[in-house]
């Protein structure tokens, strides 16, 4: 499986991909705002975008500092791959390239969140060698 590293050329090819990501999350359908979005990341090298082969799925990793740790993280922030190619290996390739980024640009830790009730996705994460913290509590606000 090839994944490569995304740029702004691949825009068309990631909006299709973001926006359906979005709307598993019960977000509406906005390939517009997507596109803006995506752009903005990339333009402003915010965030690294991940893009699987044929187009079969995405990662996008935001960059972050540990205080505790004094050193560069990676924020695993957003995971998807087509429904009609899951169970192929995909996921696994996103997430081993990901790490793979992380670790090449100096990172000593990745972080993810998922959804509760999404035990597919808990299911790959453990596969493939991620452990659910049992020592940090997340919490967040609307601001």
């Amino acid at each position: 499986m090839t994944i490569r590293r995304a740029t702004l050329d691949d825009i068309d090819r990631i909006v299709p991909l973001f926006d359906a990501y979005r709307q598993f999350y019960d977000m509406g359908s906005d390939p517009d705002g997507a596109r803006r979005f995506l752009t903005e990341r990339l333009e402003r090298d915010q965030s690294v975008i991940l893009l699987a082969a044929d187009d079969a799925g995405f990662a996008q990793l935001y960059p972050c500092f540990s205080s505790v740790r004094m050193a560069p993280t990676m924020i695993l922030n957003d995971l998807f791959v087509r429904p009609e190619v899951r169970c192929g290996g995909v996921g696994e390739a996103l997430l081993q390239a990901a790490c793979d980024h992380a670790r090449a640009s100096g990172a000593t830790r990745m972080t993810l969140q998922t959804a509760v009730d999404n035990s597919a996705a808990h299911a790959l994460y453990v596969r493939a060698g991620w452990e659910r913290d049992a020592r940090f509590l997340t919490y967040g606000i609307v601001v």
